[in-house]
């Protein structure tokens, strides 16, 4: 894996574990103590998605070098009939 798909991949890990962590936050059977913790993680997790965004951005907009063409002119050519 490359360094753009090893990003991407993150990125996607993090967000489905906020998704769940929405779907378990929900769940009436938590303590208050387990509601608190979960938050805390959610709000770190929220972070480094943030951060995992933010350099995704950065690599997205920063332009490909491409060597520059060696255009050279062809030699003269002499056409007959």
């Amino acid at each position: 894996m490359n360094q753009p798909e090893v990003l991407d991949s993150d990125i996607r890990a993090l967000q489905q574990w906020l998704r769940a962590a929405w779907q378990q936050l929900g769940d009436s059977s938590l303590t208050t103590f387990s509601r608190r913790e979960l938050r805390n993680q959610m709000k770190q997790c929220s972070a480094d998605l943030r951060a995992r965004l933010q350099m995704a951005a950065e690599q997205q907009s920063e332009p490909v070098q491409q060597p520059p063409p060696n255009y050279s002119r062809p030699p003269p050519r002499i056409l007959s009939w």
